[in-house]
């Protein structure tokens, strides 16, 4: 007998490529339950659009980290390691195995080495900041950290968003807050940690074939039914590929 526990596994890749699937055998074959690394499958009634693991899938292997969001909620890479800690412990004290899958890299990042010292979401300020347009944000983001400004991805209001907050939280340049990666530290999953890819061709027919079985399951009528819900007041969930589109 051993009291050592299951030891996670990680499976990262592109949209399409095949993780769930993967995920789903292994979890059969290795007695796991499955925690999502999926930014926008936190949200209740981002299903079709997000590819989420259908009823039967997730009857048949229990996952986590699915729906544990309403759409009027922030939520973060910070809250994202918080659940996934308690969901792998839960999972290892029933004696199974944990098992990472998702393509939010920034998740990933998040959990395994950590955040830094960036304050968390202000939710009074950061009502204030979804009210002003983006070039407004971006010539702010400008003026006050240059260095910031030309590594961001300008067109994500998201993350321009987020350094504006924390600029305005700290008084100080979010470029000299930006997480301490540990990248000199070890990471002690790297032997149960995979990426998967494809080649380009398979990869690119296999995204068509997703995004025609959406669009016949109905992902416009969800999409209608999120607007009325209130989809687009949040910044995060409205930035969902598929949805934004």
């Amino acid at each position: 007998m051993t009291t050592a526990l299951p030891q996670p596994i990680f499976l990262a890749g592109p949209t399409a490529v095949g993780k769930s699937a993967v995920a789903l055998l292994l979890a059969e074959q290795l007695e796991g339950e499955i925690i999502s690394v999926d930014s926008m499958q936190v949200y209740r009634g981002l299903d079709i659009g997000t590819a989420k693991p259908t009823p039967v899938e997730q009857e048949k292997i229990p996952h986590h980290l699915i729906d544990v969001a309403n759409l009027d909620e922030v939520f973060d890479a910070a809250r994202f390691g918080r659940l996934a800690e308690r969901a792998m412990a839960e999972i290892q004290s029933r004696g199974r195995v944990p098992i990472f899958c998702g393509g939010t890299g920034f998740y990933f990042k998040a959990y395994l080495e950590g955040l830094g010292a960036a304050p968390p979401a202000d939710a009074s300020l950061r009502s204030e900041l979804e009210t002003v347009p983006l070039p407004e944000l971006l010539a702010e983001l400008a003026e006050r950290d240059p260095k910031i400004f030309a590594q961001i991805d300008q067109r994500n209001p998201r993350r321009v968003l987020r350094a504006i907050e924390v600029i305005r939280l700290t008084g100080k340049p979010f470029s000299e807050q930006r997480a301490d990666w540990q990248r000199d530290k070890e990471n002690p999953f790297a032997p149960r940690s995979f990426g998967l890819m494809r080649a380009k061709a398979d990869l690119h027919e296999r995204t068509i074939r997703r995004v025609d079985e959406m669009f016949r399951r109905g992902l416009v009528t969800e999409t209608e039914q999120l607007l009325a819900r209130g989809l687009e007041q949040n910044q995060t969930a409205t930035q969902a590929i598929g949805y934004r589109q």
